[in-house]
């Protein structure tokens, strides 16, 4: 993956040429927002070139430097994170150009602390976190048409790190995985008689992971039988997961496509049926399911069997199958065995249906798509940086088909090229099916999605509360009460960004 550095070097000059045009018109504005809209702390060392306008990415590869990289802590733990340096390092050696873990919080605040020098020159984060940076200037925007992944990756994709100054459209990321919500399941927890009595259709597919009603009934068969155990098990406060609940019945978060934070749509539609139906599912869970607690202990749950089902994200996979192996070591199996059989009983799928009434008792219902609040992580440039060249350089590298495949054998992530994603196989190509009909909801990426978290949250805690009150000490007791409950969040929201703030 590292070779042929001197040819790479040749192919990333030739680009430059070419687009030499473009990457002036684009750099004018050498900061992802305005002159108006900047009003930040700068420094000689990093933005003060963004503030006049220089064109940063037009200059010679630097040599002889050492840039420091930002990286998700799980691709770190994993081992991607060396993987990845090594094969830079080897391939840039003989220009001197040498990447090293930043070795920082992953969700560094780069706008407070980027200025005094103390920050990552490339960072790797999620769209909405990136976007954050783009009003103060904090990133540049890139030459993205010469990257050697920009006609590998959807339009949907770019578009999370989009952002429009004065009728010009810059792009501030460059896209690595797509993030959505994945149904977690252990195939061995199935019940005996599944193919008989819980497929209705015949089609080899368990009933329960196809559908929330099944699920929810299974979820209370299986506790019922071992007060122990549970079925689907999933923190109602993480706003993440549980907004797709009301996205699926017509909330949204801002108007517009999620560019407009004076239209606060949570409760928009009938979107008090996904509260609902969140609201039930809670009643099959225990007092968990009101914190964060479910979320952070369930890779060890799923793996020794407490839990049936869970959510989470497909770069999370690697998370859950080690678990899963050594529980089955404990149980007696050699290394290879555990690996293999985690392998084949840990399945990740895409999110069951929902029924269109929102009442998970129903016993015929009609289905519909769920929808899901997803991301796109991705690398952005710090603009505080002395070499962004040699950081374009490592994006480069860092998104080429090698590094964007081989993180996806190790991660379980759902790449965002598309060339990385056919060899994924069939999971990248269910997400990527559904941001293209819209059934992945991209966090908005705008500055006043900050806002849209605690308001939510105190909600989605409220609602969990619910299910182990008693029925006159409920909250929400109807329909119209988590209607109102809703309009509550989203007039918060806007207070938040507009009244409070």
């Amino acid at each position: 993956m590292g070779g042929n550095s001197a040819e790479k070097r040749k192919q990333m000059k030739r680009k430059k040429e070419v687009a030499l045009l473009l990457l002036t018109a684009v750099l004018a504005a050498a900061g992802c927002a305005d002159e108006k809209t900047t009003g930040e702390k700068t420094t000689e060392s990093g933005s003060a070139a963004a503030v006049s306008g220089s064109s940063v990415f037009d200059g010679e590869l630097e040599e002889n430097v050492t840039i420091r990289v930002l990286e998700n802590d799980t691709a770190i733990s994993k081992g991607y994170f060396e993987e990845l340096i090594t094969a830079f390092n080897e391939a840039y050696a003989d220009q001197g150009i040498t990447a090293v873990d930043a070795n920082m919080d992953q969700y560094l605040d780069l706008a407070n602390d980027g200025p005094y020098g103390y920050g990552p020159d490339v960072l790797y984060q999620a769209n909405d976190v990136i976007m954050q940076y783009a009003k103060g200037k904090h990133i540049y925007p890139l030459p993205v048409q010469q990257l050697s992944c920009y006609e590998q990756i959807p339009e949907s994709a770019w578009k999370a790190y989009e952002t429009t100054v004065d009728s010009t459209t810059y792009c501030c990321g460059v896209p690595v995985n797509v993030q959505a919500p994945m149904l977690y399941y252990r195939a061995d927890l199935l019940p005996e008689d599944w193919q008989e009595n819980w497929d209705e259709d015949q089609n080899g597919v368990p009933d329960m992971v196809e559908n929330w009603n099944d699920l929810y009934a299974y979820s209370k068969e299986r506790h019922e039988e071992n007060p122990a155990q549970y079925g689907y098990m999933k923190s109602l406060y993480d706003v993440y997961f549980s907004s797709g609940f009301l996205f699926s019945y017509g909330g949204y978060v801002f108007g517009e496509e999620n560019t407009n934070p004076e239209d606060v749509g949570f409760s928009a539609g009938e979107a008090e049926k996904g509260a609902w139906v969140l609201q039930q599912l809670a009643g099959v869970m225990n007092e968990e399911c009101i914190d964060d607690t479910i979320t952070t202990n369930a890779y060890s749950k799923l793996g020794d069997g407490t839990y049936f089902a869970t959510l989470s994200t497909p770069d999370m996979y690697s998370t859950f199958a080690d678990e899963l192996e050594k529980e089955y070591e404990a149980e007696g199996m050699n290394e290879e065995e555990a690996r293999e059989t985690a392998k084949q009983n840990l399945i990740m799928t895409t999110l069951p249906k929902l029924p269109e009434s929102g009442d998970l008792s129903e016993s015929d219902p009609v289905l519909i798509d769920m929808k899901a609040m997803g991301g796109v992580n991705g690398y952005a440039v710090s603009a505080y940086t002395k070499a962004p060249n040699a950081c374009l350089a490592f994006i480069d590298f860092a998104t080429s088909y090698e590094m964007v495949t081989r993180r996806s054998e190790m991660l379980g992530i759902a790449p965002a090229r598309g060339d990385a994603a056919e060899s994924a196989g069939d999971i990248s190509e269910k997400i990527y099916a559904n941001l293209e009909n819209g059934n992945v909801v991209l966090m908005p990426s705008i500055s006043e999605v900050s806002q849209i978290w605690t308001p939510a949250q105190t909600f989605f805690t409220d609602l969990a509360k619910d299910a182990f009150r008693s029925g006159s000490g409920k909250k929400y007791q109807d329909l119209p009460a988590l209607k109102s409950g809703l309009e509550q969040v989203d007039t918060q929201i806007h207070d938040a960004i507009y009244t409070l703030k």
